[in-house]
C-alpha cells in the first residue's frame, strides 16, 4: 500500500482558448479520510475530479492512485475509484438492481449479490430494486447514482456535490452512509455547496479558485488558526451609527442600530474586548446583553475567496 491513497502533482488543464482551468495544482489524499473540495462555481473542483477519473484528459501532470500511475496502468488505478458526478448519468427505463449489477460487470468482477445488497439496503433501496429507474424521485435516483459508484468496491470515492437538490433528511441518511464507508476504510473526496457537511464530516478542507488550491488544511487546525471571534452586544437603546468614539474597533450595527458586532482573533494578546466596552461605558452607550461565537468554516472560506479575487484584481 502506498503512502497515500491519491497523489496530485502539477496537475494541468488548459483549452484553446487560452482559459486555464487547473494551474498546476499539488495534492496529496490520505488513506482512509474524508477530504472537502471547496470553492465557487468555476474554481476548478469538478476538472479535478474528471481528469483523476479519466474523463478529461490533463494538459500536464501526473496522479498516482494508491501508487499506480493512473495512464500507464489505466484500468487498475481506474478500478480503485468510485464517482457520483453532479449530473445523473443513469437508464431510466433499468431496473435499479440491473443498473447497480451491471456498473459491476463493467469492472469485470465476479458477481457477488450478497455485496450488492448490502449497498442497497445502506443507500435504502432495497425495497425499490425492482423498480424502473424513471419511477423513482430524484433523492432515490441520486442514492442509485451512489450505489453505482460503489458497486465495484472501490477505495477511493468521488462525491462531486452529492446532496444537491435533496431534501435535508434524505442528506442526513446519505451522510451517514459516508460515515459507514469511512469506517471500512474507503477514502472519501467530496466537493460541496453546503460548507456546513464539511465543516461536520471533513478531516482537512482544500480551497480551490480560479484553478489554483490556495489552502489545503486540518480542518480543525483551519479553524483554529484562521478562525475570528465575533463579539454581539445588545444594546439598551438603537444607535442611527457607529460613534466616532469607537472608530478604532471598527465595529457594526445591525438589528435597527440594536446590535453592535465586533470580530477579534482570540489569539491575539489583547482582544480589545476590555478597551471597547470602557470606550461605550464612556460615550454613554449601555448594553443589555453580550455573548461570543467562533467563526464558522464557511466565514473562513468567503474570506479567503474574497482575499484571493481582490489579490488578482489588484
Amino acid at each position: 500500500m502506498s503512502e497515500n491513497a491519491l497523489s496530485i502533482r502539477g496537475l494541468r488543464k488548459a483549452y484553446a482558448s487560452g482559459t486555464e482551468a487547473l494551474k498546476s495544482v499539488d495534492l496529496d489524499i490520505r488513506h482512509g479520510e474524508i477530504f472537502a473540495l471547496l470553492g465557487p462555481n468555476g474554481a476548478g473542483k469538478t476538472t479535478l475530479i474528471s481528469i483523476v477519473c479519466g474523463l478529461v484528459m490533463a494538459t500536464g501532470g501526473e496522479v498516482l492512485v494508491d501508487g499506480v500511475h493512473w495512464r500507464d496502468r489505466y484500468k487498475v488505478a481506474r478500478r480503485q475509484i468510485g464517482l457520483v458526478p453532479q449530473e445523473m448519468n443513469i437508464d431510466v427505463f433499468e431496473p435499479v438492481w440491473n443498473t447497480v449489477a451491471f456498473s459491476r460487470e463493467l469492472f469485470g468482477l465476479p458477481r457477488n449479490d450478497a455485496y450488492l445488497e448490502q449497498v442497497l439496503k445502506d443507500l435504502t433501496l432495497w425495497d425499490k430494486r425492482k423498480a424502473i429507474l424513471k419511477e423513482l424521485s430524484g433523492g432515490m435516483k441520486r442514492r442509485v447514482m451512489i450505489a453505482k459508484a460503489l458497486a465495484h468496491e472501490p477505495a477511493i470515492l468521488f462525491l462531486d456535490e452529492p446532496t444537491a437538490g435533496v431534501d435535508v433528511e434524505l442528506r442526513k441518511e446519505m451522510w451517514e452512509m459516508v460515515r459507514k464507508l469511512r469506517e471500512r476504510g474507503t477514502t472519501i473526496i467530496l466537493t460541496t455547496h453546503y460548507i456546513e457537511e464539511a465543516e461536520e464530516m471533513a478531516d482537512r478542507v482544500g480551497v480551490i479558485n480560479r484553478g489554483e488550491l490556495i489552502l489545503v488544511e486540518e480542518k480543525a487546525e483551519l479553524m483554529k488558526k484562521l478562525g475570528r471571534k465575533i463579539l454581539h452586544l445588545s444594546l439598551a437603546e438603537p444607535l442611527d451609527s457607529v460613534p466616532s468614539a469607537l472608530a478604532d474597533w471598527a465595529p457594526s450595527l445591525s438589528d435597527d442600530g440594536l446590535t453592535l458586532t465586533y470580530e477579534f482573533d482570540r489569539h491575539a494578546e489583547r482582544t480589545g474586548i476590555p478597551s471597547l466596552l470602557s470606550a461605550m461605558r464612556d460615550a454613554g452607550i449601555a448594553f443589555k446583553d453580550l455573548d461570543t461565537k467562533q467563526s464558522s468554516l464557511e466565514d473562513i472560506f468567503v474570506g479567503l475567496i474574497r482575499d484571493g479575487n481582490a489579490e488578482t484584481r489588484a
